[in-house]
């Protein structure tokens, strides 16, 4: 399975060559066919051309301007719409994602999994200098998003996932043109029937640049998708569900998590509803 890595950049000159080479080092160690696809968001800095150089040495990596509306969203989805992959995973250009945790969600990918979802609070994941204000809002808005759609995930909100191409093509048409795209995603892939499995992460906050996160442009935003989500979960009576669904959750394909193992223990899995 070929794995791309989308990453949406604006002003990241000082982080985008250490997150690139970390990821590309980490994958090949892992003998992971994939390919590096940074999308530079309207950059002034010279995030593109330092990917550029890179791409010279190493021909999995390139970097593709946004061709839509800056912003976070359009940056991801001229990024979906570009990558060559079977599956793909977005991450993060600031370095606060762990290249470890894209392996790992490889490997779920490869076990058959539709969607690999990572958390940074449940046991065995981790987070650093996340600030507190940020933090306290995170909890509260992921946990009504739980309590709402009752799927048992922590961490929506977080961007960083994998999806197979399938899963990619069957969610659209997308909406979000910001941040609440890293809810559209999941929540969509989740209400239609694909499968997911949930694993352990590291979360670190930037050392380099500014987060471009605006919590107090986000809220109606966030608001608006989930609510049209759920509206879609609870009326279209599974027009937009995946065919087959229910045959994949017999086989054993239903929400899971995958908790840490301590060192090179091996992971135990616990599916959801049917085994532990």
């Amino acid at each position: 399975m070929k794995l791309s890595v989308v990453i949406p950049a604006h002003n990241e000159a000082g982080s985008i060559q250490r997150t690139v080479d970390a990821l590309a080092q980490t994958l090949d160690a892992e003998a992971i066919d994939h390919e590096i696809l940074v999308v530079d968001d309207g950059s002034h800095d010279d995030t593109a051309e330092i990917v550029a150089r890179i791409g010279e040495r190493n021909p999995r990596v390139r970097v593709r301007r946004n061709h839509l509306p800056n912003g976070f969203g359009f940056a991801i989805r001229a990024g979906l719409e570009a990558f060559e992959g079977d599956a793909v995973a977005i991450v993060m250009a600031d370095l606060s994602d762990d290249p470890r945790d894209v392996v790992a969600y490889h490997r779920l990918l490869e076990r058959g999994y539709d969607c690999a979802f990572g958390s940074r609070f449940m046991a065995g994941g981790r987070v650093t200098d996340y600030p507190k204000h940020k933090l306290a809002l995170n909890r509260v808005v992921n946990w009504g998003i739980r309590a709402l759609f009752r799927h048992g995930y922590d961490d929506t909100t977080n961007a960083f996932k994998a999806y197979r191409r399938e899963v990619v093509e069957a969610v659209g048409p997308l909406l979000s043109n910001h941040f609440n795209l890293t809810v559209e995603l999941p929540l969509k892939a989740v209400v239609r029937g694909y499968s997911y499995a949930v694993v352990p992460i590291s979360w670190r906050n930037r050392q380099a640049g500014t987060s471009k996160l605006r919590l107090q442009e986000m809220g109606s935003r966030y608001l608006f998708i989930v609510l049209y989500v759920f509206l879609e979960h609870m009326l279209s009576r599974g027009d937009y569900r995946r065919p087959g669904a229910a045959v994949r959750r017999r086989a054993g394909f239903r929400p899971g998590v995958l908790p840490a193992g301590g060192g090179g223990a091996r992971r135990r899995e616990r599916v959801a509803g049917t085994r532990s």
